[in-house]
C-alpha cells in the first residue's frame, strides 16, 4: 500500500504570531508540509507564484490585498488553484464573494486541528468544505439584490459622514444622480434611512468597520 501524498501548503496572515501559530500547528501533522510563508496578499499570490502549492490558505483580511483579492490573482493565473480562507468572521457578503472569487473551503479560525487538517484533505482531493452555517449563509446572500461598485462606493462615502452634495463631488455626478443611487441602496438593502443602510451594509459584511 503506498503512502499517502504530502499536502504541500502556503500560508498568509497578517498577524505573524497567527501565522507561526497556525505554521506550529500544521507542523503537528506528517502529512502536511507548509513550503511557504506571507504576510499580506500582494507576497501570496507571489509566492504561490514560485511554489505552486497544492493549497493556500489566505487569512480572510490581509493589507495590499485581501483574501479574497488574491484567490481572484492567483486563480487567474492558476486556474486549477486551490485556496481555503481563514477568517475569523461569518458574514455573508464575504462568503458571496469568496464562493464567485472560486475559493474551495472557507474556515473560521475557531476551529480546532481536526476540523482543519480534515478540510485541508477535502479540498487537496478536488471537494469543497464549506461548514452548514456558511452555506446556508452563502445561500441567504445569493438570494439578495446585488449592489452595483459605484453603489457600494456611494454607501462607502455615506458611511463617512458625507453628504449628498459631497458624495457627487467626490464621485463626479449630480447631486440628483448621488440621490438615485441612494434610494436603490436602500431598496436593496430593505431600509429607509441612511442609519439603517450603514448599519445593513455592515451587519452583511458590505462595509468593514
Amino acid at each position: 500500500m503506498s503512502a499517502s501524498p504530502v499536502i504541500r501548503l502556503l500560508l498568509a496572515d497578517d498577524h505573524y504570531i497567527v501565522l507561526m501559530g497556525l505554521k506550529s500547528l500544521l507542523k503537528l501533522r506528517k502529512e502536511f508540509k507548509v513550503v511557504a510563508t506571507a504576510g499580506d496578499g500582494e507576497e501570496a499570490v507571489a509566492l504561490f507564484r514560485e511554489h505552486q502549492p497544492d493549497i493556500a490558505l489566505l487569512d480572510l483580511r490581509m493589507p495590499k490585498l485581501d483574501g479574497i483579492q488574491a484567490t481572484g490573482r492567483i486563480r487567474k493565473e492558476f486556474p486549477g488553484a486551490r485556496v481555503i480562507l481563514l477568517t475569523s468572521f461569518d458574514r455573508e457578503e464575504e462568503i458571496h464573494q469568496a464562493v464567485k472569487a472560486g475559493v474551495a473551503g472557507y474556515l473560521l479560525k475557531e476551529s480546532k486541528l481536526p476540523e482543519l487538517s480534515e478540510a485541508i484533505r477535502t479540498v487537496f482531493r478536488g471537494e469543497r468544505w464549506f461548514p452548514k452555517e456558511i452555506l446556508d449563509l452563502a445561500k441567504e446572500r445569493a438570494s439578495l439584490p446585488e449592489l452595483s461598485k459605484r453603489e457600494v462606493e456611494v454607501l462607502d462615502l455615506v458611511a463617512k459622514g458625507l453628504t449628498n452634495k459631497e458624495i457627487a463631488g467626490v464621485l463626479g455626478f449630480s447631486e440628483d444622480g448621488a440621490k438615485h443611487h441612494l434610494r436603490k441602496i436602500y431598496e436593496k438593502l430593505g431600509v429607509n434611512v441612511r442609519a439603517e443602510a450603514i448599519s445593513e451594509a455592515l451587519r452583511r459584511g458590505i462595509l468593514r468597520e
